[in-house]
C-alpha cells in the first residue's frame, strides 16, 4: 500500500477523472437518440456529477454566492489531502485541483445545455402537434405554442449566461482561496519556528545565569 503524502490525492484524482470520462461519453451523444432514453441518461449524469462533487465541489454546486458573509466553502476530499502534501510540491497539486474544478464546472454546463436542447425538442414537438387547433384565436393553438417556445428559449439562454458568470466568479475565488491557504500555512510555519527559537534563547539565558551564580559563589568562597 502506497503511504506517500500524495497517495490519497492521486487516488481521488484518478476516481474523479474516471467519473468525468464516463460523464463525457453520456453527454457526447448525437441527435437521433430516443428522447426518453436521453432523459434517463441525463439523470444518471446528474447523479455522477453529484458524486464527483464530493471530491471536487464547485460554488454553483453548493448553491452559494462566493465572498458573501455567512456562506462558507465546503472542503473537498482532495483539498483536505493537499494540506498534508509537502510545501515543496504543493503548488503543483493545487494547480491540478483547480484544473479538476474547471473540468467539473465545464461538464455541469454541458449538462445544462443538453437539458435545454431536450426542452426545445419537447416544445417544438408540442408546437407541431397535428392534433392542435388551427384557429389563431385559440389560446391553445399553434400561435400560443410558438409564444411559449420563444419565452422558454429566452429563459434558457438567460440561465446559461448566468451560469457562465457564476463559473467565472467561482474560478477566480478559488484561485484567491488557494493563495490565502498557502499564505496561512507559511505564516503558521513561521510562528512555530519563532516559538522554537524563543525556547532555545530562554535555555541559553538560564545556563548563563547559572554560570554567573557559580562564578560569584567561587569568588565569595575564596
Amino acid at each position: 500500500m502506497d503511504t506517500s503524502p500524495t497517495a490519497l490525492f492521486d487516488s481521488y484524482e484518478q476516481d474523479f477523472l474516471q467519473f468525468i470520462e464516463t460523464i463525457h461519453q453520456k453527454l457526447d451523444v448525437k441527435d437521433g437518440t430516443d428522447k426518453e432514453q436521453r432523459k434517463a441518461s441525463l439523470r444518471r449524469v446528474e447523479m455522477e456529477l453529484d458524486e464527483a462533487d464530493e471530491m471536487v465541489p464547485t460554488f454553483e454546486s453548493l448553491n452559494i454566492v462566493p465572498d458573501m458573509p455567512g456562506h462558507f466553502h465546503k472542503v473537498s476530499q482532495m483539498e483536505i489531502e493537499i494540506q498534508g502534501i509537502p510545501q515543496s510540491v504543493r503548488a503543483q497539486y493545487q494547480s491540478r485541483l483547480r484544473s479538476a474544478k474547471a473540468e467539473l464546472s465545464k461538464h455541469k454546463k454541458l449538462l445544462v445545455d443538453s437539458r435545454a436542447q431536450l426542452a426545445r425538442m419537447d416544445l417544438l414537438s408540442s408546437a407541431n402537434n397535428p392534433g392542435g387547433y388551427s384557429s389563431s384565436d385559440d389560446p391553445y393553438g399553434p400561435s400560443s405554442d410558438r409564444t411559449r417556445l420563444l419565452a422558454g428559449t429566452a429563459l434558457l439562454e438567460e440561465g446559461s449566461k448566468r451560469l457562465q458568470q457564476s463559473q467565472q466568479i467561482a474560478l477566480e475565488t478559488e484561485n484567491q482561496g488557494a493563495d490565502i491557504l498557502m499564505n496561512l500555512r507559511t505564516q503558521r510555519e513561521q510562528i512555530e519556528n519563532s516559538r522554537n527559537t524563543r525556547a532555545v534563547t530562554y535555555s541559553i539565558i538560564g545556563v548563563l545565569m547559572l554560570l554567573i551564580v557559580v562564578i560569584i559563589w567561587e569568588k565569595l568562597s575564596g
